[in-house]
Formats: C-alpha cells, sequence, structure tokens
C-alpha cells in the first residue's frame, strides 16, 4: 500500500456508486513544500502524444477546468517517446509540481517516472491509461473492457445472422488499454470463433496506433484473404480511419462494418457519410472534469472517492471508471452533439 496514502474503506456515494475514502497526509518525501488551501496548486500534466484529435480536446479540458479550480499546469508532450516522456516527468517533479497527472505512451515503462515521483512525495494520477507495475495513487479512466466487449457486440449484432468474416486490429501493445480492448472483444467473440459463426481472417497490433500502420494491416488481410469481409473490428477511430482508407481503395467503402472509439470529428463524419458503422462515445469532458478536479484535491491533500480499483501488476489502484456509449447514425445527436462534444454543423 502507498505509504503516502490514508486508505479508510467506507460507503460514501461517488455518482450512486460505493466508493473508496482516500485520505491525504502531508509529505513524507524530500519534495517541495505542499500547498495550503491559499495557495495556487501546480499540476503536472505529462501526455504521450498531441497528435490525435482525441488528446488535444482532453488537454484542453483538463486545463481549463484545473485554472478555473485555481491550480496552474504545467503541460508536456512526448510524441510517443518513452525516453522523451521520463524526461518530461522528472522535468515536471524538478520544477516542484505538486501533483503529477500522466498519460503513459508505454504503460511499463513508466513505472520508473512514478518511482521517481514517489521519492520525491508527488502523488501521481494515471489517467485513461493504466501505468502497471508501479505504486500509484489514482487511476482515472472508463471500463475498457467493457469498450471492448460493446466494440464486439455491436459488430456481431450488425452482422448478417450474427454470422461473417472479420479483420481485428489491436491497439498499440505498449498501451495497456489496447489489452483491456481485447480482452472484452474476445468475451465476446470467442465463443463464436469456437462455433465457427465468426471467422477472424487476420489480426494484428497497429503500433502506436497508427493510422498508416491500421491501413497495412487491412491491406494484408484483402491481399491473403481475398475481398470476402464483412466487418473489420478496429480498436479506435484512428485504425478505423486507416482501415476505411484501405476499404476506399479496394471499393469497399460502406460495405464492410468498421468500428470504433473515441467519437473524433473524423469518425463522427465518417459515419454520417455510411463509411464507418460506430464508435464508443467516451465523454471526455466528464474525464477530464474529474481528473483536474481530483488533482487539485489531491494536491491541497483534500478527502477523494473512488468507485472500485484495478489491478497494476503491483497493487490494488483505488480508481473512477466512467460510462460509455455505443454511438451510429441513430444516436448521433443525442449523445455527442447533445453534450456539446461536436456541434451538429461540424458534423456536415
Amino acid at each position: 500500500m502507498n505509504p503516502r496514502l490514508l486508505l479508510v474503506t467506507g460507503s460514501l456515494v461517488l455518482s450512486v456508486l460505493i466508493g473508496t475514502v482516500i485520505a491525504r497526509s502531508g509529505s513524507t518525501g524530500t519534495g517541495p513544500a505542499r500547498p495550503t488551501a491559499a495557495t495556487r496548486p501546480l499540476i503536472g500534466l505529462s501526455l504521450d502524444t498531441l497528435k490525435e484529435e482525441r488528446w488535444q480536446k482532453d488537454r484542453d479540458r483538463f486545463v481549463a477546468a484545473a485554472e478555473k479550480l485555481g491550480a496552474i499546469v504545467l503541460d508536456v508532450a512526448a510524441n510517443s517517446d518513452d525516453t522523451r516522456q521520463i524526461q518530461d516527468v522528472e522535468s515536471l517533479i524538478s520544477n516542484g509540481v505538486d501533483v503529477l497527472v500522466i498519460v503513459p505512451h508505454d504503460g511499463a515503462a513508466m513505472a520508473r517516472g512514478v518511482a521517481a515521483a514517489n521519492k520525491a512525495g508527488i502523488p501521481v494520477i494515471s489517467y485513461d491509461r493504466l501505468i502497471t507495475g508501479a505504486d500509484l495513487d489514482l487511476y482515472l479512466s472508463f471500463d475498457n473492457v467493457k469498450v471492448g466487449a460493446l466494440q464486439a457486440r455491436y459488430l456481431v449484432d450488425k452482422l448478417p445472422g450474427g454470422k461473417g468474416r472479420i479483420v481485428r486490429i489491436y491497439g498499440s501493445k505498449t498501451d495497456n488499454n489496447a489489452k483491456l480492448f481485447k480482452e472484452g472483444q474476445d468475451s465476446v467473440l470467442q465463443p463464436l470463433i469456437e462455433k465457427g459463426d465468426i471467422q477472424v481472417v487476420f489480426e494484428d497490433w497497429a503500433l502506436d496506433w497508427k493510422m498508416e500502420n491500421a491501413k497495412k494491416i487491412v491491406n494484408a488481410a484483402i491481399t491473403a484473404h481475398g475481398k470476402d469481409i464483412q466487418g473489420v473490428l478496429a480498436s479506435n477511430d484512428g485504425t478505423a480511419g486507416g482501415a476505411i482508407q484501405a476499404l476506399l481503395e479496394e471499393g469497399l467503402a460502406g460495405q464492410v462494418l468498421v468500428t470504433g472509439q473515441d467519437a473524433e470529428l473524423a469518425a463522427c463524419q465518417r459515419i454520417l457519410r455510411g463509411q464507418q458503422t460506430m464508435t464508443v462515445y467516451k465523454p471526455l469532458q466528464r474525464l477530464a472534469d474529474t481528473a483536474a478536479a481530483m488533482a487539485v484535491k489531491m494536491a491541497r491533500r483534500e478527502v477523494i472517492v473512488a468507485n472500485g480499483t484495478v489491478d497494476n501488476g503491483f497493487e490494488q489502484v483505488p480508481s473512477v471508471l466512467n460510462d460509455i456509449i455505443a454511438v451510429d447514425r441513430d444516436n448521433m445527436m443525442e449523445t455527442v452533439v447533445k453534450d456539446g462534444f461536436h456541434s451538429a454543423d461540424s458534423l456536415q
């Protein structure tokens, strides 16, 4: 158990869930003096990348929410480079941040950065992607196993008779979330694969979630097995975009079901054009707002409530997991548009 935390199990309500109270005491490390209620907390935000629209939105919303709560945010992005991200974290520690919020490129590699923060007495929040093998203070994300299951169930339900030949595109092997998405997908698909209803004709991991790598996977699938494909189970909207590029080249776009995740603007536009079938909408504004509020509370050593725990291979990490929604043409206006995530005009 993290020595910087006093954990008390209790019946406190957060979003109608039973939670764990995390009561923070003063630092026992050698880091900078901790803020009082009258000071402005300094939050370090270390991002894997800002190349994807999704992470730009997270960063902007988090910074705005934290500043509204009186905090100052130092944010850096590592361009999917583990060495650089560790250096970013060490630099934020040297700058005397009161709390670290990290979106890791490689969850296992970032254990080194968490160890450095532990030594300095600085609490760490793992944001959306789980940092593994480390003494974390809090994990904020969505139920990522459920995300994968939702993608697979939607795909199967849309296949004629629940049967077909599919291509599976996993995310980056360095991202623990990609493994959780696959776990959820497997929970739905494996019984159907064993029955022979679903045939996975090709599958591979898309390095760094890059669109061009996803395109190569679909190109390779078509080269090896032909055009008789009914679905592409893509783990996020970026890889879905790469898959659709390959399908466009083969004259198959709109004829093959394609899943996604993150409700990126380009993906929502593709859904309305009939090229992509669905995406998983994760209310990122809620995630960023929650992360900002908890980071400020953690910096000020105030009480925090979590709604569960997640095993990161080192400990059961206090966690807050938010709900998700499957989005297609039928409910886009009442979900991503109603929430203000995208405007109706931007989807045209």
